[in-house]
């Protein structure tokens, strides 16, 4: 499967990942993407497990902000969305317990997150 493959899912539903981005910024280089997607995977699952085990607020928006660029770079614009909207609530927010909207964002980003991850995991059992 090429990043030219995937563009929008399947029956015109958008894929949790842009694989064109993916392709731009790895010079459409397999082993290259193989190996982003793979740290993408780690670096997700320990940001998701520092907003779980934030704090505070302030900690809630640092570990949104890490994953919302992390997403970026590989095109998980859903997941990037999530946490921008997630980083900019717990900014607003001067509290150590998280707004009840930051709770309803960070179930979402999981949700997106599993969906991204789940489709990372068939695109590298593709190009494998």
């Amino acid at each position: 499967m090429s990043a030219s493959d995937v563009s929008s899912g399947s029956g015109g539903m958008r894929a949790p990942l842009d694989l064109a981005h993916l392709a731009r910024h790895t010079f459409d280089d397999r082993d290259l993407q193989r190996e982003v997607l793979a740290l993408f995977e780690t670096q997700s699952a320990i940001w998701m497990d520092r907003l779980r085990q934030a704090a505070d607020a302030g900690e809630m928006g640092e570990a949104a902000h890490s994953l919302k660029g992390s997403a970026r770079g590989i095109g998980a614009w859903q997941v990037a969305e999530l946490a921008e909207r997630l980083e900019a609530d717990n900014g607003e927010e001067d509290s150590r317990v998280p707004s009840q909207m930051a709770r309803v964002l960070t179930r979402d980003l999981e949700d997106a997150l599993a969906e991204v991850n789940q489709f990372i995991k068939t695109f590298l059992e593709g190009v494998g």
